[in-house]
């Protein structure tokens, strides 16, 4: 059984998302999945304590994909048994007012991990390539473009330069960057919006708004296929995982962050002769009480 993840859905040279799988095929059954994510979310709590304790490192996972793939109930299943006090979320919606006199990345920049942490981007600044490029009006909030005729093929260039640089300037001062996009079908995404209608309590996660993003598939397959060939690196790699089935997503995305965190190669403090010292000292007088 191969379970070797990361580097089944790592992307490396020639992309075309049109032949990857939205579906698992292969011989890993939901029952095995589920043991699987629960022990190792047991691995990823210990690896995040070792994180927290080296403190030289950080770890910044991104998650994108279209709408109703399943990003916030990933983050609930795998991340749902670490300590909160060394894992932040955030997820971005459109622009405020302030963040628009900013540059594109500035609000993406405030939100990273500090040392010892894991940072967890829903969405990211990936929109700024993607949803503002299948409706580039939107970027004439920020003030600085007249007309939608400014947004020219040299334009989505250096926004993908901008990008490849802000993740390697992160990568080179200890920020390991994990790239996750969910790829689900269309087909997937029509009966999990129909759920969200037909289900009580799912009610409060549809939006018509969906229906009219939805009319504009190809060209956000179109978007997502060029914002990954062009900034999928060895130093911020993208991973496109099967989305249709939530819990292999789950399985081979947290496996994903597991060999990430390995890699790190994380320690936890040694401590120094004088310290191991006053370590003694401390135990000696417990002990005498």
């Amino acid at each position: 059984m191969d379970l070797d993840f990361s580097d089944n859905y790592i992307v490396r040279g020639k992309f075309l998302l049109k032949e990857t799988e939205t579906e698992y095929k292969g011989k890993l059954t939901k029952e095995e999945g589920r043991e699987l994510l629960a022990s190792e979310k047991l691995k990823l709590h210990q690896l995040q304590e070792k994180l927290y304790a080296d403190g030289s490192k950080s770890l910044l996972i991104v998650l994108q994909a279209m709408d109703a793939a399943g990003k916030d109930s990933l983050i609930e299943h795998v991340f749902g048994g670490i300590n909160p006090q060394g894992c932040d979320v955030t997820s971005f919606k459109t622009p405020s007012e302030k963040e628009y006199t900013h540059d594109f990345l500035w609000r993406h920049y405030i939100a990273l991990p500090a040392k010892g942490k894991i940072g967890i981007f829903n969405r990211s600044h990936y929109e700024s390539v993607l949803v503002c490029k299948v409706h580039p009006e939107y970027n004439l909030n920020e003030k600085v473009w007249k007309t939608v005729d400014d947004f020219d093929e040299a334009f989505w260039k250096k926004r993908y330069e901008s990008i490849r640089n802000f993740e390697s300037h992160l990568a080179e001062n200890g920020t390991t960057i994990v790239k996750i996009f969910l790829n689900i079908s269309k087909k997937e995404q029509k009966k999990r919006l129909l759920d969200r209608i037909e289900e009580h309590d799912k009610n409060w996660k549809f939006s018509v708004g969906d229906l009219a993003e939805r009319t504009l598939w190809d060209k956000y397959m179109q978007v997502y296929e060029e914002a990954i060939k062009e900034t999928s690196k060895s130093h911020a790699p993208w991973f496109v995982i099967p989305g249709d089935d939530k819990w292999f997503a789950r399985v081979a995305a947290i496996q994903i962050i597991i060999d990430a965190l390995e890699g790190m190669k994380l320690e936890f403090p040694k401590l120094s002769e004088e310290d191991l010292k006053e370590l003694d000292g401390a135990r000696k007088q417990l002990e005498s009480e």
